[in-house]
């Protein structure tokens, strides 16, 4: 009798057990990240009554079976219901991230590394990557100074630190020129043999080191009829219009007078310099050193670009030989330092200077009208420079990049985010605030980390995993645990019941 009144005790345990777990799985139906639990039963020790027998040939009895009364349930297992993904939200932050995948994001906290699938991210005080729902340190990667993630051990990502913030100028190392020259355009021919002056006119800019902008102005000529133009330097003048080749001076008076400067320039090889200039005005006009100028050759019959002709040698391995023509400032004047001066690094281009792609120039029929246009950068947009400028906002793209957006334009990566996955991951340990831990079951994190699209996974950026509670589910095993409880509560009032009979004999 006692027996079964201790099975009841036992069976209310283990229901009140799983209602316990299904009410923090309903508390938690829209907490970010929230993975549900379930639980499982198992029957408990049996009390033998008698041994089961086999059957003896001798006297011809049969075989029996043991005689066993159970002391009712308990808790098997509370799982973790970690691999199924939740439901993703959107919330158009650029720093939430739902993971698509089975990794987590590897945090920090307390000197102690967890893992989560909560991706509510924000930049603290200090710059750094954390998780809101649980304020602990995203892990990761760094980038170096060129934007290249280096993958060593994580790290916390510190995004927005005082060099991250800014960004340096850069000096222009490429420039394109397109457009279409017709031979009958009557601005192409000149009066004046070597002239500066005339010509069908052209131009382009580039930043120098310290992020300044400079126009260079040119004419392009008509020198014969073999398809080959010539290719002049009329002026060179900063941001404020203000040429290189021209010094101004204000005496006591405030009478300005004007000057060479002593600047030179080179294209293609061959240097200009100031050859005229009115003291009163500052009117200028730059003279040639040299007969040879650059040339640009179209071919005659088709009307397609063919190759330019330089009076400086290109070493073989030039990316841009016999498309481009040289640009440098080879003195930047008096009242101007050295950083003005740029030299390409690493371009192919042994001569330094900006590198002006002619090749997408062309020699049809337009109407006797000439047409072109620039950009910085090669075809590819590249070498293009910049000014300095100031972060104005982060992102992060699939791969988990951390991406600084900045004030003029340019973006760069700052960092990678760190996932990880585990050969057991429901045998992560659940910490709260949507945290777990790294436990012998399920395997340890190995410090480094992974590149989410090394595993085909991505990040849905401007979104959150939400949690995996069903509650159609839920409510269902409510009711059975329900029931089951009730069921195992009339056990023991049955029980008691018969026990009073049993005491009521005595009467």
């Amino acid at each position: 009798m006692m027996r079964s009144l201790y099975s009841g005790v036992a069976g209310l345990k283990t229901h009140q057990t799983k209602m316990d777990v299904i009410g923090n799985n309903i508390a938690n139906v829209n907490t970010v990240g929230f993975k549900s639990s379930s639980v499982n039963f198992a029957d408990t020790f049996y009390q033998t009554m008698s041994a089961a027998t086999g059957p003896n040939v001798e006297t011809g009895a049969a075989g029996s079976n043991a005689k066993q009364i159970g002391l009712g349930s308990l808790v098997a297992s509370i799982t973790t219901n970690i691999t199924e993904a939740g439901g993703t939200s959107t919330t158009n932050r650029a720093l939430d991230v739902a993971i698509n995948g089975d990794s987590f994001l590897v945090v920090k906290s307390g000197g102690a590394t967890y893992f989560t699938k909560s991706g509510a991210l924000n930049v603290d005080e200090n710059g750094t990557l954390y998780c809101t729902t649980n304020n602990a340190t995203v892990q990761g990667w760094l980038a170096d100074a060129d934007g290249n993630v280096v993958r060593d051990s994580v790290k916390d990502l510190q995004v927005m630190t005082p060099d991250k913030t800014y960004i340096e100028p850069t000096a222009t190392e490429n420039v394109t020129l397109s457009g279409n020259i017709d031979k009958n355009d009557k601005d192409l021919e000149t009066t004046v043999e070597n002239t500066t002056q005339e010509g069908f006119r052209m131009t382009f800019t580039f930043y120098d080191r310290i992020g300044e902008e400079f126009t260079v102005q040119m004419y392009l000529q008509n020198t014969d009829t073999s398809g080959a133009y010539a290719l002049v330097v009329s002026d060179v003048v900063d941001s404020t219009g203000t040429s290189i080749f021209v010094t101004e001076s204000v005496d006591a008076d405030g009478n300005k007078t004007y000057a060479d400067s002593g600047a030179t320039v080179m294209l293609g090889g061959t240097n200009f310099k100031l050859g005229t200039v009115d003291e009163k005005t500052g009117k200028h006009s730059l003279e040639i050193e040299g007969d040879a100028l650059p040339q640009i050759v179209f071919n005659a019959e088709t009307g397609e670009y063919s190759t330019t002709v330089e009076s400086i040698d290109r070493p073989d391995s030039s990316l841009y030989a016999g498309k481009a023509i040289v640009f440098d400032v080879t003195n930047p004047g008096t009242g101007r330092d050295d950083t003005f001066n740029h030299y390409v690094v690493d371009n192919g281009n042994e001569t330094g200077g900006v590198e002006v792609d002619v090749s997408y120039l062309t020699q049809f029929s337009s109407g006797g009208k000439a047409n072109t246009s620039y950009t910085r950068g090669n075809a590819e947009g590249y070498g293009a420079g910049n000014v300095a400028g100031d972060m104005m906002g982060l992102s992060i793209d699939e791969a988990g990049r951390v991406i600084g957006t900045y004030t003029n334009g340019e973006k760069k990566v700052l960092a990678q985010i760190a996932v990880t996955t585990f050969a057991n991951p429901s045998g992560l340990e659940a910490v709260g605030n949507s945290l777990f831990q790294a436990t012998l079951n399920s395997g340890l994190f190995d410090g480094v980390g992974e590149d989410i699209t090394a595993s085909g996974g991505k990040f849905t950026v401007g979104a959150l995993e939400m949690s995996n509670v069903d509650l159609a589910s839920e409510f269902t095993s409510m009711i059975t645990t329900q029931r089951g409880f009730q069921a195992n509560s009339r056990i023991i009032t049955t029980s008691d019941s018969m026990l009073e009979e049993l005491v009521n004999l005595k009467r």
